[in-house]
């Protein structure tokens, strides 16, 4: 073959494939972007350390588009993507059905949960480690209203009152934590606290606290350990009165995921974490974005960041949403 017979022919293979979409990827391909643009982002702290982790990669790889993403809960992301302030909107909790009557369409992009907490300056510290608390025993601290003990919650003659934290804004970790103990997050009673920051720093700072609060807040990002000044009070899920071997995950933010992952976290507080739109996003390049997170590549970031990635058919059916 002539050399340049051979050339036209090579090219004539490329245009081809460039035409028929390229090589061929894996099942989640992550999609090309073709535009510029600014993607809002706004809400949930609980999925704040992750939608940084994939905005600072996505922006990496595509210079021409901004992400500009900020955090104030679930309910303020929620409102701002339903007033059309943020493009994507981060929700911690399930979209209530008002919401999805507004519009909000629910992306599932991710999972993770919720916890208990308390001081490592906590006098029953080691009886908190053994004996755990129950979904009975949570109830009583956040929604009894009336001052309960150190020592009635853990069984010893403690007279030391709780000092029990809540969140002061509306936001998917005070949803869930509620959920869990059969309540709304208007009933959870307790000094109410802005954030996830502000919740763990009180409870940190209060030898007699005790509050909840999401798994990347409570976990240090080096470390993989509870914080510094923090501990989590294991969850008696089967009501025995002590910490099974079955129950002892939380000594690791790794040990902790594995158990979400296999169920022996309880859902709730375990919980999926949403990207929602107003309908079905008609910007191209938020729907690129979107896809990308649910894309293999995307999805990458996922476990580093400390999140538990979805089951692929979950995947397949969010991507489905965003097609029809």
């Amino acid at each position: 073959m002539r050399k340049g017979n051979a050339a036209a022919w090579k090219w004539g293979l490329l245009v081809m494939a460039l035409f028929l979409g390229g090589p061929a990827g894996g099942a989640n391909a992550a999609p090309k972007t073709v535009q510029s643009g600014t993607i809002t982002v706004s809400g949930a702290f609980a999925l704040y350390p992750l939608m940084v982790a994939w905005s600072e990669a996505y922006q990496k790889a595509n210079p021409s588009i901004r992400i500009d993403v900020s955090a104030g809960g679930a309910g303020k992301g929620m409102a701002d993507v339903l007033g059309n302030l943020a493009d994507l909107g981060m929700v911690s909790r399930e979209v209530h059905p008002e919401e999805k009557n507004r519009g909000a369409l629910p992306i599932a992009v991710a999972k993770d949960a919720v916890v208990c907490i308390a001081s490592v300056r906590n006098p029953q510290s080691a009886a908190l480690v053994a004996r755990g608390i129950t979904r009975e025993k949570a109830k009583a601290v956040w929604l009894s209203g009336a001052a309960i003990t150190w020592g009635a919650l853990v069984g010893t003659g403690d007279a030391n009152a709780v000092h029990v934290y809540t969140r002061s804004d509306a936001c998917g970790a005070a949803d869930v934590w509620a959920l869990y103990i059969g309540a709304r997050q208007e009933d959870l009673q307790g000094t109410g606290v802005f954030g996830d920051p502000g919740i763990v720093e009180a409870v940190r700072n209060d030898p007699l606290g005790i509050g909840y609060g999401n798994v990347n807040f409570v976990y240090d990002a080096t470390s993989k350990r509870p914080a510094d000044g923090l501990m989590v009070i294991p969850l008696d899920s089967d009501n025995s009165g002590s910490i099974s071997t079955s129950e002892q995950f939380y000594a690791s933010r790794e040990d902790l995921l594995k158990a979400i992952a296999d169920g022996r976290y309880p859902s709730p507080p375990s919980r999926e974490l949403y990207l929602v739109t107003r309908g079905r996003p008609r910007n191209e390049i938020v729907k690129q974005f979107l896809r990308w997170i649910l894309s293999d590549e995307g999805q990458e970031y996922v476990a580093p960041a400390g999140y538990i990635a979805l089951p692929d058919e979950r995947i397949q059916g969010q991507l489905k949403e965003l097609r029809e």
